[in-house]
């Protein structure tokens, strides 16, 4: 293992763990740094509040599967006393080379055999309980009904009738389909209401005239969504139920919509997955989604296998919050043995169980610039396709090569190589902060002949097709525009 500061912030649970554990390193409460003859398992000593020192490790047998341990009372895994360990290891402290102690050789074993156990159970066949599921099913279709109606109350009322207390009246009625088993379209729904009422915590819900003027177009929009999600949910349930065997759908993500949670042996028998891929991040975003009550960890990745940008999302509820382990930038290449890649669309969220992080390298940058899409016309073409759709991402990805980035009198614009220009703009897209005005702060030579990742959005008050830079690829440098 390359174990650098970097990788230990990114196996820290939450920031308060970095803080922490580079807090006992700097105080010097480890008094004891060991490590293994063959460099698999770094252990050690540590001070606490206990008459006894605490006794962290980190192992690393199975490079792709990390494993700490501590005899501290803390439920964080790391804990503060394990990422001090690695933090004082890729600092350079020396460590004393000494046995494998006695307890982790045995609770070694014991991870092989549980390793051995999942295996097996992975090779059975798996039964599926076929009269619970299309009861399951057809409470579903129930729920699609109750949708139905819903949203044909509110267009026979009026969109101009829906304020802060109709808005929550709605999500009340709306809390049955959550029962029904479809989150997903509860969610969807949510995305409606909440947009009449400022958020969750504040006194003054209603929004004044000139706010609700803003939101009529996305409410629409939103609204158009919802009809389309009850006809393909209903067409998509009603297909499985004739289907001898049930199973979900894996060529559109309509199974999510509905509030399908993919399993990743699902996703493999699907055929879903991709073995042997390296993964190099370009964004990081996170956000609190307080409509649907989480937080949103996304990270935008570069396949270096096949050049697609694809999405890993890490939802946090806040009722569970503090037992989830946050997402945060990786600024590794990351070696998944199998990426499972879920059904979607430009840009489909992926999956891994296991991973190795390595070291990024020029030739990582040169592999992913031959990954940069050339044509720009082609890009908007796609994305296009995609925002017509009513059940597509309404803010796609895309990694571009250009010629130029520059000014064309009040725009900032990329232009490729045949003269196609695309306009960039800040969207405020989850509460980031803006990056058009980093560009000017960008070395010149940064200016032409690069690659940028860019966020599309459509702007549904002036019908245009947008971008928001995210960030750029050179030939021997990532510049991240934000985290």
């Amino acid at each position: 293992m390359q174990i650098d500061e970097a990788y230990v912030d990114s196996q820290a649970p939450n920031a308060a763990a970095i803080k922490n554990a580079r807090g006992v390193v700097l105080k010097k409460k480890l008094v004891g740094l060991f490590r293994s003859a063959d460099g698999s398992l770094l252990f050690g000593d540590c001070k606490g509040s206990g008459a006894d020192n605490y006794r962290p490790s980190a192992d690393f047998s199975d490079a792709t599967k990390p494993v700490y341990r501590c005899t501290c009372p803390s439920h964080q895994f790391p804990c503060k006393h394990s990422l001090a360990l690695m933090y004082a290891y890729a600092q350079g402290a020396k460590f004393v080379e000494q046995e494998v102690p006695a307890d982790i050789s045995e609770k070694r074993a014991k991870v092989q055999q549980r390793v051995e156990k999942k295996k097996e159970e992975a090779d059975k066949p798996h039964k599926v309980n076929t009269s619970a599921l299309k009861k399951k099913i057809q409470t579903q279709l129930e729920g699609l009904a109750l949708l139905e109606t819903l949203i044909n109350d509110l267009v026979r009322a009026g969109l101009g009738t829906l304020n802060a207390k109709s808005a929550r009246q709605v999500e009340e009625q709306a809390k049955q389909l959550g029962n029904a088993y479809l989150p997903g379209a509860q969610n969807a729904l949510h995305a409606l209401t909440g947009l009449f009422y400022r958020s969750q915590i504040s006194t003054e819900d209603e929004l004044k005239t000139s706010e609700r003027e803003r939101v009529y177009n996305a409410a629409l929009d939103q609204l158009n969504r919802l009809h389309s999600l009850c006809k393909q949910g209903r067409k998509y349930l009603n297909n499985r139920l004739e289907d001898a065997e049930l199973k979900p759908e894996t060529e559109t993500d309509i199974a999510a919509w509905l509030g399908h949670a993919w399993q990743l042996r699902e996703l493999k028998d699907a055929g879903l997955v991709q073995a042997g891929v390296e993964m190099l991040q370009l964004a990081f975003s996170a956000h609190d989604d307080w409509t649907r009550k989480e937080f949103v960890e996304t990270g935008a990745w570069l396949n270096l296998s096949t050049g697609a940008v694809q999405l890993t999302r890490n939802y946090r509820p806040y009722h569970a919050a503090r037992h989830i382990r946050e997402d945060d930038s990786c600024f590794h290449v990351v070696i998944c043995p199998e990426l499972c890649i879920y059904p979607g669309n430009l840009n489909p969220r992926v999956r891994w169980e296991a991973n190795e992080p390595r070291p990024v390298t020029p030739a990582d940058h040169q592999r992913a610039l031959g990954f940069a899409k050339t044509d720009l016309r082609a890009v908007i073409k796609d994305v296009k396709a995609q925002l017509k759709s009513p059940l597509g991402d309404r803010h796609p990805l895309a990694f571009v090569k250009y010629r130029a980035l520059g000014r064309v009198g009040d725009d900032v614009i990329l232009e490729d190589q045949s003269g196609e220009r695309l306009v960039l703009a800040d969207d405020g897209h989850d509460g980031e902060p803006a990056t058009l005005p980093l560009l000017s702060m960008l070395p010149k030579a940064v200016h032409h002949d690069q690659a940028m990742l860019v966020r599309f959005h459509h702007d549904l008050d002036t019908q245009k097709l947008r971008a928001k830079p995210l960030s750029l690829v050179t030939a021997t440098d990532l510049i991240r525009l934000t985290y």
